[in-house]
């Protein structure tokens, strides 16, 4: 077994131990160096990563010890983060999206070609047996010919359990940049690339109120669109709708549904790994649910920046950048339609990431340790 791919992460905010907990004890990676704006709290982190340094931002990206950087900062920190570690030679994995804009995501993805490292970006999650399962549905013909589909995410907004929401309600946040990736990147794994996008949106409140934690009642100030729609027409002919809101109560619509000549799929959460995935045939009597045959089973955020470090033999990271490049043209464009008033055609096109196989926890583990 070689030496493990030494990583240092950059912002150690409330979704950075979902990531610590799932990279600190794979054999494949090794967190050699941590940062934060917030020293204790870079190194309460430290402590529990046995040999990891507490440093700056700018050393850590300079340490010519390290070999990825893990972005981890507030979405307007994330182009700058990455497009210093690419300048000092660094891979770098981040979390959604790719960047606030898209000329800053396109930059990125660019500069890391140019330089010869590897970009990768969440979501991972749509890599478990979840959205995996149906996308092994759909193409072995299970439903037919997919037609059309819909993705559905409606909550009272963040503020509501987050201490410092702040971000969300700033250039970057609102619920399509912060949810979206996770709906988007789903159906972009089930249904292929998308080629234009039509779009509509809307702010419920212009302030918000912190409802946890040492700000309980500040006020947050609203600078983005909160309830978000749209229509997406993807390269293969099917249409697909997404609704986001930070501005509902909830919803029992189906967080994804795929509906084809034969057959309907009901697709579970893809802010989640796993989940039952059930069909609905043509001529049956009923929902039947389709256990696990594909994904990393028993997955936790951070496998896509293990994914990207150990692809190998020509395959391109299932998390890489240009699928959240893709993706944050999505985004950015059912903004501008909602703005404009019109249908836009996308300048980006991106092959479907290989699917994954069904690789149980303790597989990929033994695999990877191997590499």
């Amino acid at each position: 077994m070689g030496d493990p791919h030494r990583v240092g992460v950059i912002g150690l905010g409330v979704i950075s131990r979902q990531y610590l907990d799932t990279l600190a004890h794979h054999p494949a990676v090794r967190i050699a160096a941590v940062a934060d704006l917030d020293s204790d709290r870079a190194a309460a982190a430290a402590a529990e990563l046995p040999g990891a340094e507490v440093t700056s931002a700018e050393r850590l990206i300079g340490s010519p010890d390290l070999q990825t950087v893990l972005n981890l900062t507030i979405p307007a920190a994330h182009a700058e983060i990455s497009l210093a570690a690419i300048a000092a030679g660094r891979n770098i994995y981040g979390e959604k999206p790719l960047a606030v804009t898209f000329p800053e995501g396109r930059s990125i993805v660019d500069r890391a070609a140019a330089a010869g490292v590897r970009v990768g970006c969440a979501p991972d999650t749509v890599l478990g047996t979840g959205t995996q399962t149906a996308r092994a549905a759909i193409d072995d013909g299970l439903i037919g010919r997919p037609l059309s589909a819909s993705a559905v995410m409606v909550t009272p907004g963040h503020e509501r359990w987050h201490p410092h929401p702040d971000f969300y309600y700033a250039p970057g946040g609102g619920p399509l940049l912060d949810m979206g990736p996770y709906y988007l990147s789903a159906l972009v794994h089930l249904l292929g690339p998308v080629r234009a996008v039509v779009g509509a949106a809307g702010r419920l409140r212009a302030e918000r109120i912190i409802g946890s934690g040492p700000r309980l009642g500040e006020s947050v100030p609203v600078q983005v669109q909160t309830h978000v729609t749209g229509a997406l027409e993807h390269t293969n002919g099917a249409i697909s709708t997404i609704t986001t809101s930070f501005d509902g109560v909830t919803t029992t619509a189906a967080p994804i549904e795929v509906q084809g000549e034969t057959g309907t799929l009901a697709v579970p959460d893809p802010n989640y790994f796993d989940g039952e995935v059930r069909c609905f045939p043509l001529g049956g009597d009923g929902w039947r649910v389709l256990p696990p045959r594909a994904g990393y089973a028993g997955a936790g955020r951070g496998i896509g920046l293990i994914d990207l470090v150990t692809a190998g033999d020509g395959r391109l990271p299932r998390a890489g950048g240009e699928m959240a490049l893709h993706v944050l043209e999505i985004m950015t464009a059912l903004l501008r339609s909602a703005d404009e008033g019109r249908r836009i055609e996308l300048s980006t096109a991106v092959r479907r990431p290989a699917p994954v196989p069904l690789t149980r926890l303790a597989e990929w583990t033994a695999r990877d340790a191997a590499l």
